[in-house]
């Protein structure tokens, strides 16, 4: 990002560019230094140069005095050619990066960063994927995960959708990891897949010595290269770099802010483990969409408009009604532990569903079912409509009632499509043995 307004005018008539050394000094300090490029996310008023000892820093000029030291070039980085060693005996892969740069080039004597998302810079960063897979990679676009949206769905499942047709044996799909459960779920309800999706990202960035990236995209590979045909998520099992867990895209959710082994399985095991380049099935007994069992075939009608509402002691059951009154498609409730809501929310329900907006229960506690029948105020929301979905999370509940109210405004068959296991989101029965474990 380019300097702007008072800068970029203090900086022409200085007669300063970046790549110039500037000494800057304010009331008891002194910097030399490089001027580099402005970051778009640092302050208008702050100047951004590379010290002698190479770390960047930034110096807001309020009471500063800049002088130019002598002239320089700006920074840019000389990137070599990559031998991408195509081989007709090899799978290919296509990676898509949702957001910002899997592989970013920087020169730390500079500064200088190249942003570019390509195969080049991926094989550049990652030289050993071209031992496993021919590799086309690109940037279908460039959000941080928390500006994901239904649309931003729609346009990941149509790239995914292309990139099959065209002949990939398997899609990694580079995302943010905070809403990256949101959209492997979404993704699982609008594509049928004859290939393996996986979803991966990093919980420390790839210029630091603890980051995940490597190992979380050297398993994704494997796992794009499996016999397992499903939207699922790549990521640390623990919190060194010993193997990934291979989650199921409709069951999986982030459980910890920092931690590299973040995601966790809800009420089932990870679908597989990955290490050294290997991929185990953990559970034998869990049913998977094998390679080449579907058609490949995509549905991205989504409604336009679900809430998704978390139960706490006092909450203002007119949160009902305003959701109501703006005509949603849906409303997914996150229940307190078998499903439930207090008497106030109850009355505001009876109202949505008397005017035929589907009303979905699930629970906050994520582990276990929704059990209705068991108090009062569970069997009362059964007889207002209210749909339950078992052990289906509220992420999940969320992105299907989603998908189902786009499929039919007939709320029968919503309830139907939201009962029934369409991607191994919901059990008829669950275990005592699915839980956090230390």
């Amino acid at each position: 990002m380019a300097y702007e307004g008072y800068l970029k005018e203090f900086l022409e008539i200085s007669q300063i560019t970046v790549g110039d050394t500037v000494k800057v000094t304010k009331p008891g300090i002194e910097h030399k230094g490089m001027l580099l490029e402005k970051p778009d996310y640092s302050n208008k008023n702050t100047i951004i140069l590379k010290l002698n000892s190479g770390y960047n820093i930034g110096i807001d000029i309020k009471d500063a005095k800049i002088e130019k030291i002598s002239s320089g070039q700006k920074p840019k980085i000389e990137l070599d050619p990559v031998d991408k060693q195509i081989s007709e005996e090899k799978d290919n892969l296509s990676i898509l990066s949702t957001g910002g740069t899997v592989a970013s080039v920087i020169d730390y004597k500079t500064g200088a960063v190249h942003p570019a998302f390509t195969a080049d810079d991926l094989l550049r960063a990652t030289p050993e994927l071209v031992d496993y897979a021919n590799i086309n990679a690109k940037a279908i676009f460039n959000i941080l995960s928390e500006n994901m949206t239904p649309q931003y769905w729609k346009e990941t499942a149509e790239a995914v959708y292309n990139e099959i047709n065209e002949g990939a044996d398997g899609i990694i799909i580079a995302h943010g990891t905070d809403t990256m459960h949101y959209t492997a779920s979404a993704l699982s309800f609008m594509i049928d897949t004859p290939v393996p999706i996986i979803l991966t990202g990093a919980q420390r960035s790839s210029d630091r010595p603890s980051s995940d990236a490597f190992t979380n995209l050297m398993a994704s590979v494997v796992a794009a290269k499996s016999d397992i045909a499903e939207v699922s998520i790549c990521m640390h099992a623990t919190e060194d770099d010993s193997y990934c867990d291979l989650h199921r895209g409709t069951r999986a959710r982030k459980m910890h802010t920092s931690r590299r082994d973040t995601f966790t399985s809800i009420n089932m095991n990870p679908l597989a483990k990955i290490e050294n380049n290997q991929i185990t099935i953990n559970d034998k007994e869990v049913q998977y969409t094998k390679r080449n069992e579907n058609k490949l075939s995509i549905n991205t009608n989504l409604a336009d408009k679900v809430a998704l509402i978390k139960m706490y002691p006092g909450i203002d059951a007119e949160i009902i009604d305003i959701y109501t009154d703006k005509g949603y498609d849906g409303i997914v409730i996150e229940g307190t532990g078998l499903g439930h809501c207090s008497d106030e929310v109850i009355d505001k329900i009876s109202r949505a569903t008397n005017e035929n907006i589907p009303v979905v229960m699930t629970s906050q506690c994520l582990f276990g079912r929704t059990n209705m029948n068991v108090y009062s105020s569970g069997r009362r929301l059964l007889q207002e409509n209210v749909i339950p979905v078992g052990d289906m999370i509220p992420e999940t509940a969320y992105t299907k009632l989603l998908w189902a109210a786009g499929q039919t405004d007939d709320t029968e068959e919503i309830r139907k499509i939201m009962q029934s296991n369409l991607k191994g989101e919901i059990n008829t029965t669950s275990s005592q043995n699915y839980f956090i474990k230390n």
